[in-house]
């Protein structure tokens, strides 16, 4: 890299060519090592109360444990052996697996609408969307729609009013005018449909960014519970969030039912709380890794003009 008239002048080398200073490093070091701490400690002192025993609770005078002694499954035992946290992570996964993909499906192809250029009412549309940014409908709004369309205290109500996030559009939409424009004009030629070149030219492409709008879906629908609490009256109908802040924010039951209908013996409260957490937590920890290696470039997506 040939150095400028200033540098050249100075003899110095520009800052990011310059050897990182021991004590700099080490400041760094620390407060990474801090950081983990922090977030690790927390996690791992919920994985070790959900698997303590009785006694060792009462040990700790009764709060959480940061090593749960002699290691007791019971509490994951009366939850995943049938009631109302089993029914939760059933209702869960369906809502998170069919709202991703419906949401996937209608935002790439809003967003690829929007990025072609002289597509028929396009810009109308993309201030539309920009202005759904800015603008937010408000609760009563929203509830009165949900109502008038006959979606409560249905599973679609968490899925239909938002099912398509501006933001993802646009992010998107950004990815998808990135793309190298001959890609287009060699499908045009081939008498490609719109539809085929966004499903077998544009899509394939776009792993990236779709697996990072997807983990935001996936997460969003996992993680929402106050919609559920807004639109859905029946108990058997609950998502895993709403059941999870019932028994461990709230801690209350739901309707007198058991959390495992199969638990001979109810394992104590705060273990059984912090299996609930940890059964909410797992879905997305495992599915992060699997996208992981597309996060970074997604999110970088727009960002760099190359």
């Amino acid at each position: 890299m040939e150095k400028s008239p200033a540098q050249a002048r100075s003899g110095k080398r520009p800052v990011w060519m310059e050897r990182p200073n021991p004590l700099v490093q080490l400041a760094k070091a620390l407060a990474l090592g801090v950081s983990v701490l922090l977030v690790v400690i927390p996690f791992w002192s919920v994985i070790a109360t959900s698997l303590a025993d009785q006694k060792t609770i009462n040990d700790s005078g009764g709060g959480m444990v940061l090593w749960p002694g002699s290691v007791s499954f019971d509490a994951y035992q009366a939850i995943l052996s049938g009631g109302v946290v089993t029914r939760a992570v059933a209702i869960s996964v369906g809502i998170t697996v069919v709202g991703t993909a419906l949401s996937l499906a209608a935002t790439a192809g809003l967003a690829y609408w929007l990025s072609r250029r002289g597509a028929f009412g396009a810009r109308p549309m993309l201030m539309l969307v920009l202005g759904a940014i800015l603008f937010s409908p408000g609760l009563i709004p929203s509830y009165l729609m949900v109502k008038q369309l006959g979606l409560l205290d249905s599973w679609w109500s968490l899925i239909l009013p938002v099912m398509v996030n501006a933001f993802n559009v646009v992010v998107m939409r950004a990815f998808f005018q990135g793309l190298p424009r001959e890609l287009f004009d060699s499908a045009a030629v081939e008498g490609a449909s719109s539809a085929t070149t966004l499903v077998k030219i544009v899509l394939p492409l776009s792993k990236a960014v779709l697996a990072v709008v997807g983990l935001f879906y996936a997460v969003g629908y996992w993680n929402a519970f106050f919609n559920a609490m807004l639109y859905i009256q029946s108990t058997d109908k609950w998502p895993m969030s709403l059941v999870l802040r019932t028994y461990v924010v709230n801690q209350t039951t739901i309707g007198g039912e058991q959390v495992g209908a199969g638990a001979e013996a109810m394992p104590p409260q705060l273990p059984l709380q912090m299996a609930i957490l940890v059964v909410a937590l797992v879905p997305i920890l495992v599915v992060y890794p699997f996208l992981q290696r597309h996060f970074a470039k997604g999110v970088m997506t727009g960002a760099v003009k190359g």
